[in-house]
């Protein structure tokens, strides 16, 4: 059987509901591309309309380049956006990841605004569908354009979100389910009149109520007898898709303080162990076990050299 293994990870209830609370944000992110591309494109406008500065249409000859969250020494024209992005984000003075951006296309570019309120590494991208849930999340939270959606139901969704993807164990509770669903539930009732959206939440409850437990033999606990109206092919494709954006997440944990946390150690041993735990994952995350087991390596020196100097070796004396 192809898919042996993952049908015998499906049997696991923690691991089922980690899969099915993925695919609830798989589906959120395709719900929401069109109408953030579209709302985005309405707020550009406005922005530009509304100031004199950019009025004129006027474009970066200086070829301004942010890095990271730093954006200094910017030209007028990208310096007028920049004031505009700061005008407009729901906390100015967190941090901004100005280096998702490429301010020379802020005239012309509406996505390229989008970006200033999104989370980090998204410079190569360039239209919503390419951005997973998180962005498009963020982007509703951090920008006032989207004020009038309930900002308490997208934190709760965006912590939601977090607490799944930041999960190195891949195991979520009943109980865990049962506060997203209802977050989720509440935050897409909000944006039903899209039909898009609206589309969504209607395969988010259908697969809510989709048992993906099925019985191998070998494989003695089993909570459900078959897979109703799901394809494996299916499932294994959105199983990939999570853990790419579960790893993503953990291997650039250490991006934002230019530093590696030893506290993250055990995070990533444990992804690790569970990846490696798995013939078919093994397999297929290849490249992406040794980039961790290099990361194991540093963090586990820098967690070793933090204790030799909290407790460094005292010279013996003698009496």
């Amino acid at each position: 059987m192809v898919h042996e293994e993952l049908l015998a990870r499906l049997n696991e209830v923690g691991y089922k509901n980690w899969l099915k609370a993925g695919y609830c944000l798989l589906k959120v992110r395709d719900g929401l591309c069109g109408f953030a591309d579209s709302e985005m494109s309405s707020f550009h406008k406005t922005v530009v309309r509304n100031n004199a500065v950019l009025k004129r249409g006027q474009t970066c000859r200086s070829n301004c380049r942010p890095r990271g969250t730093q954006f200094h020494s910017a030209c007028p024209v990208c310096n007028e956006w920049q004031r505009e992005i700061l005008k407009h984000h729901t906390k100015p003075s967190s941090m901004i990841n100005w280096g998702n951006c490429r301010p020379w296309l802020w005239p012309t570019e509406p996505w390229e605004l989008a970006k200033a309120f999104m989370p980090r590494g998204l410079a190569d991208i360039n239209r919503a569908e390419q951005c997973d849930a998180a962005a498009l999340l963020n982007l509703l939270h951090f920008c006032d354009h989207f004020s009038f959606i309930n900002q308490g139901l997208v934190t709760e969704v965006i912590r939601c979100r977090n607490e799944l993807m930041h999960s190195c164990e891949m195991q979520v509770s009943d109980q865990w389910m049962a506060r997203f669903q209802k977050s989720l539930q509440q935050l897409l009732i909000q944006l039903r009149h899209v039909p898009e959206v609206a589309a969504a939440g209607q395969q988010i409850q259908e697969m809510l109520l989709v048992d993906l437990s099925v019985h191998v033999p070998g494989v003695d606990t089993v909570d459900g007898d078959e897979i109703t109206g799901v394809g494996i092919e299916s499932i294994s494709q959105w199983e990939t898709e999570l853990l790419r954006e579960s790893l993503k997440d953990l291997l650039d944990s250490d991006e934002d303080e230019g530093r590696l946390m030893p506290v993250d150690l055990k995070k990533v041993q444990t992804f690790h162990r569970f990846l490696s735990g798995h013939k078919d994952l093994e397999e297929q995350f290849k490249m992406q076990l040794e980039s961790m087991q290099m990361l194991e390596e540093e963090l586990q020196k820098s967690l070793d050299g933090k204790e030799e100097h909290s407790h460094p070796v005292l010279p013996s004396t003698i009496s």
